[in-house]
């Protein structure tokens, strides 16, 4: 076929007559929309086949929630003593190391209270040393009423003898009436005296134990002093009151001059090292989570980043049972709602580096249920 008659051909199709509501231009629409829905479709189904194969192979996985939340051991910074405030050396939201004042009271009460207990402990002192001169003495006493104890039985024997020979004498006749009568009170004498010694030992020993009975109550009463001494030194160190660790104090409601009691919260300090997540996950979802479970954390405060935490643990009971009302369901109308189980999760070293969360701040975690002790338990039993 000739190029003429080509062109003949297609100037006498385009100068035919068209009929009424046909478009001459949809067939070779018809023709290029056929290959661009089929690559549609293709790539439809590639999708759907690349997603379905992330879900078989990764999704299922792995349960995710946006319902959790930076969170912090917080301390509440609160005196024991009660005080009027001297002087505040920080700020509120200052970042403080462990140790550095806080707070200062006055302290003068205090130290006249410690003062006090230290002369009282003083005092005790010398009177355990008055004490012990007193046993000392007494001791002395024992050794001297022991040794007249002792003379006053040399005596004794003495008299018992002369008094047994006078009695032998007079039975012969040989001694007089008077002789006896004197061998006999001399022996009368030395049984008196003998009993007069002895009771005189009697009485030093038991002087000697009631002084350390003294002694020992003497002790106890110096040991109470001590203890108060210890005491009152301890309440004039509470007056300066010092961060217990290292991190940021935040709700400073101090004034110079306020009157703090005791068990008055005065600040919060929330601690560098301390933070991490409490993820809420539905109790559908809880079957897989464990401790050591490793998590896909990003924080709406840190856009663009992803972190890879661990489940350290997992609250022993739903946060309805915690709450201020628990839900009474034995009563009225019931109505099913899906429980959710406090989650706590670590955050690595380097998401604390970046010195930008806070507590409170929002999170969405996803937990590998592949892992962690659950997991680990699963495959030692099919092993």
């Amino acid at each position: 076929m000739s190029k003429p008659e080509t062109l003949t051909r297609e100037t006498l199709a385009d100068a035919a007559p068209v009929p009424p509501g046909e478009d001459r231009s949809a067939a070779p629409k018809r023709s290029r929309r056929k290959p661009v829905l089929a690559l549609v479709a293709v790539l439809a189904l590639g999708g759907a086949g690349y997603a379905g194969w992330g879900y078989w192979t990764h999704g299922r996985f792995v349960e995710h929630t946006d319902d959790a939340y930076v969170q912090a051991d917080i301390a509440m910074i609160s005196s024991r003593v009660q005080g009027y405030v001297k002087s505040l050396p920080v700020e509120e939201n200052a970042h403080v190391r462990s140790g550095d004042v806080l707070v200062r009271l006055e302290d003068d009460d205090y130290r006249i209270a410690l003062a006090t207990a230290e002369s009282r402990a003083a005092t005790a002192d010398r009177t355990l040393a008055r004490i012990d001169a007193q046993i000392a003495a007494a001791r002395a006493a024992v050794v001297q009423a022991e040794a007249d104890r002792d003379a006053a039985e040399a005596q004794l024997r003495t008299a018992t003898n002369a008094l047994e020979r006078v009695k032998g004498l007079a039975a012969r006749n040989f001694a007089a009436v008077a002789q006896l009568d004197t061998a006999t009170e001399d022996h009368d004498t030395a049984r008196a005296t003998l009993a007069k010694t002895t009771a005189a030992v009697a009485s030093a020993r038991a002087e000697v134990n009631v002084l350390i009975a003294q002694r020992a109550e003497a002790e106890g009463e110096k040991h109470q002093l001590e203890l108060a001494v210890d005491q009152a030194r301890r309440d004039l160190d509470r007056t300066v009151l010092r961060a217990p660790a290292d991190g940021t104090l935040a709700n400073l409601g101090l004034e110079l001059g306020d009157l703090v009691t005791a068990g008055t919260r005065l600040a919060a300090l929330v601690p560098d090292d301390a933070l991490y997540v409490e993820a809420n996950f539905k109790e559908t979802q809880m079957q897989g989570i464990a401790p050591g479970a490793t998590v896909e954390v990003t924080l709406d405060a840190l856009p663009g980043q992803r972190f890879d935490g661990k489940v350290t643990s997992a609250a022993p009971a739903t946060g309805a049972v915690f709450s201020l009302l628990p839900a009474e369901n034995a009563t009225g109308n019931f109505t099913k709602v899906v429980q959710r189980v406090p989650v706590r999760i670590q955050l690595p070293p380097e998401a604390l580096a970046t010195g930008q969360l806070r507590a409170g701040l929002s999170a969405v975690v996803s937990v590998d249920t592949r892992t962690g002790d659950a997991a680990a338990s699963r495959l030692a039993s099919v092993h």
